[in-house]
């Protein structure tokens, strides 16, 4: 008979985090357990299929070869030896409620953990993030003590195995069908005991250091982007491999421009006559000033497009553009004779329908609310 796809064993998606595996594994486990099952053969077989699709998917390289070459990569000849052996059901279901009493054990001891990813906010300009940089920062981390090399132990000495549970990090406890592993008392869950311990880490492995450390920020980068920098985390425990580190990008607001992805937006304030007449006016990009032709009659609000002096995307390498939005600035602080211009001026566009001529949005405007009111009574 073919076997049964592992990711469909378990009732997860091929994509699934380790969590989503274990948490289906652990309800699976529990339903199909031989101590709830009472004897039952089909649903034993269940058992034993559940609990080697959960040995394949949580170990990364095994979970990696089945991907690219199913059953075959893991085990093509696998004989009576293999998950279809006798398997030791107090122990797997020891392991099922393992997180609950302290985490799980490691098959031929204590498994070191990887050192934790650290995550550090770096506060950028936009000219910055457009333009990218190379930024130190200061981090504060856990790094492997030099004294012992990591191990805990003064210098000269060796951690030895725990005796109580001979370096396995947890014991059993039995109470009749049933059997939960908990973190070993004696060693702490290590699996190691350290008689001597190193003066500078006090037997942890790991002290408390800040780092100096260069990171290049690519351009184009926005708020919400990280920048991984591989290997740069905490340093992991018993000489285990550190963690990551996670550089958040935050741009600050600008008190000219507006990002949205790769374009730029702007208001522009432009004058009543250069509305009305039409001419050149000077606008800022990241780049420096440029002209822009305004033509005669600009409304405000009307939005002018200048193509490439956007931002250059981080992925795509594509350039946004620049949106400038005109805002006509009404006069202020006029003269006397100013103000006799301007009336002049209203007055020569006459009014009623021959002022329509002129201001046309005007008229529009008030026939509109002249009509409302008129259905209102009607």
């Amino acid at each position: 008979m073919s076997k049964r796809d592992y990711y469909e064993v378990l009732g997860v998606e091929k994509g699934a985090s380790e969590r989503d595996i274990k948490k289906a594994y652990k309800r699976l486990a529990m339903k199909y357990h031989p101590d709830r099952t009472q004897g039952d053969k089909a649903l034993e077989e269940k058992f034993k299929e559940v609990q080697e699709a959960h040995e394949v998917l949580t170990d990364s390289k095994k979970r990696a070869a089945y991907d690219q070459y199913g059953h075959a990569g893991v085990d093509p000849n696998r004989g009576a030896g293999g998950f279809g052996g006798g398997a030791d059901f107090g122990d797997i279901f020891g392991d099922v409620f393992g997180d609950i009493f302290g985490g799980g054990r490691g098959r031929g001891g204590q498994r070191a953990r990887q050192g934790a990813d650290l995550r550090y906010n770096l506060e950028l300009s936009l000219e910055e993030a457009v333009r990218g940089k190379t930024v130190e920062i200061r981090v504060p981390t856990l790094v492997g003590c030099d004294s012992c090399d990591g191990s805990g132990a003064k210098k000269g000495t060796t951690p030895t195995t725990c005796p109580t549970c001979h370096g396995n990090g947890q014991v059993q406890m039995r109470q009749g069908f049933f059997a939960v592993q908990q973190t070993c008392p004696t060693c702490s869950g290590k699996g190691k005991i350290i008689a001597d311990p190193c003066r500078s880490c006090h037997g942890h492995g790991r002290v408390e250091k800040s780092k100096t450390l260069s990171v290049k920020v690519p351009a184009g980068v926005d708020t919400g982007d990280r920048i991984r920098l591989s290997g740069e985390g905490e340093a992991g425990e018993n000489g285990a491999p550190p963690g990551d580190l996670y550089v958040q990008v935050h741009v600050k607001e600008h008190n000219i421009f507006v990002r949205d992805g790769n374009n730029l937006y702007c208001e522009v304030p432009l004058s009543f006559t250069t509305a009305a007449l039409g001419g050149e006016i000077e606008v800022p990009t990241l780049d420096g000033k440029v002209k822009l032709k305004v033509s005669a009659e600009t409304q405000t609000g009307r939005m002018f497009r200048l193509r490439g002096k956007g931002v250059k995307s981080v992925r795509s390498g594509s350039v946004g553009d620049l949106l400038c939005k005109v805002v006509i600035e009404t006069p202020v602080n006029l003269s006397e004779r100013q103000k006799e211009l301007l009336a002049e001026l209203d007055k020569s566009m006459g009014s009623g329908d021959e002022a329509a001529k002129y201001r046309p949005k005007e008229k529009g405007f008030f026939d509109g609310v002249k009509k409302f009111f008129d259905d209102l009574t009607s």
